[in-house]
């Protein structure tokens, strides 16, 4: 994997992959700690939806909200990283769902291993059954 970045002007940079484009800033936009955490949600997602697909759970409207307490002191790290699953599935799947997750944040999530080797990572299901 390579990813090249140039800066553009203040704390503005782009970063490209093959032919991807991301804007990073430092003062406004994606900050390169937020891309961390986007990083992570996607990395876990994508896997979440491809074990979810291969048990036949049907779902819907997925989403991934992710927070982190950082440290006082420099370098400002993440403590605590919190992970919200918002999906929309029935109830009677939250064993199946719980499995896709634990098994990308502990197995299959690259993103999360290496965030884990400095920082606690919570999560939490909540399962919208309205209507899917």
């Amino acid at each position: 994997m390579k990813t090249t970045t140039i800066w553009k002007t203040d704390m503005s940079f782009e970063s490209f992959q093959q032919n991807s484009k991301i804007e990073i800033d430092g003062r406004s936009g994606f900050s390169p700690k937020a891309l961390l955490l986007s990083g992570l949600a996607a990395c876990a997602g994508i896997d979440v939806v491809e074990i979810l697909e291969k048990m036949r759970v049907p779902f819907a409207d997925f989403k991934i909200d992710v927070e982190s307490d950082q440290t006082e002191d420099h370098p400002r790290v993440f403590k605590t990283i919190h992970i919200d699953f918002i999906i929309k599935a029935e109830e009677e799947n939250r064993d199946k769902i719980i499995k896709a997750i634990e098994l990308s944040l502990e197995k299959y999530c690259g993103v999360a291993a290496m965030l884990r080797k400095n920082s606690k990572i919570e999560y939490k299901l909540v399962i919208d059954s309205a209507s899917i």
